[in-house]
């Protein structure tokens, strides 16, 4: 990932975050017919490895974890917060214009090797770990076990999982950190003023990692 200075992030806690709070991740790989994609869930256990490691599954009829057997080298990119950003927030725009429009992100690519896994009760237990991370703070929340146990062990023959430990971790926050002072405020103040949720998570970002 081409990551100029001011936005690189290389705080594992802070890289970690983004993944916890993101977690469904493009898992990329390679096969015979090229390069596949699919957006998948993760759980990252922080404590496995000294990167962490990460947990999924997949359907059995998606052909990429029989890719993964024979290439299992994957990419896996966790997609934060994101906005456009216009040039007309900076306050250069009205010194000379020489400013041009950019978009503001945060994103975590995680590299490893995967490995799969067909085992009943590793399954099981990922997919409730899977379900107790998204429904635990719901008033009522769902359970694996609110199914009759002969459901759930049919639906965990069509799925297969996948474990990778992480080699390789690159965090980039781009947040509007290379712009002077006075455009960083302009962003921000431009941001708030946007209705979406998006802007709202980016102008926090950018307060946050331009010292406003």
């Amino acid at each position: 990932m081409y990551q100029p200075p001011h936005f690189r992030e290389t705080d594992l806690d802070t890289q970690h975050g983004l993944i916890v709070s993101h977690p469904l991740g493009l898992l990329i790989s390679t096969g015979a017919d090229g390069i596949l994609a699919n957006p998948i869930p993760f759980i990252l256990y922080a404590a496995e490895g000294p990167l962490g490691t990460l947990r999924c599954h997949m359907s059995r009829a998606n052909a990429q974890w029989q890719a993964l057997q024979q290439s299992p080298e994957a990419l896996i990119v966790f997609q934060g917060t994101d906005h456009y950003i216009t040039p007309s927030w900076y306050a250069q725009k009205a010194i000379d214009h020489k400013v041009v429009p950019t978009w503001n992100y945060a994103i975590v690519q995680a590299r490893g090797t995967a490995k799969i896994i067909e085992d009943a009760a590793w399954l099981h237990a990922n997919v409730s770990a899977l379900t107790a991370q998204h429904e635990g703070h719901r008033p009522t929340p769902w359970a694996v076990t609110d199914a009759p146990e002969a459901f759930i062990a049919s639906q965990l023959k069509g799925i297969v999982g996948i474990e990778i430990a992480i080699t390789h971790l690159e965090g980039k926050f781009k947040a509007s950190q290379n712009r002077p002072v006075a455009d960083r405020y302009g962003v921000a103040e431009g941001l708030g003023s946007e209705p979406a949720p998006q802007a709202t998570a980016m102008r926090d970002l950018v307060k946050q990692r331009g010292g406003l």
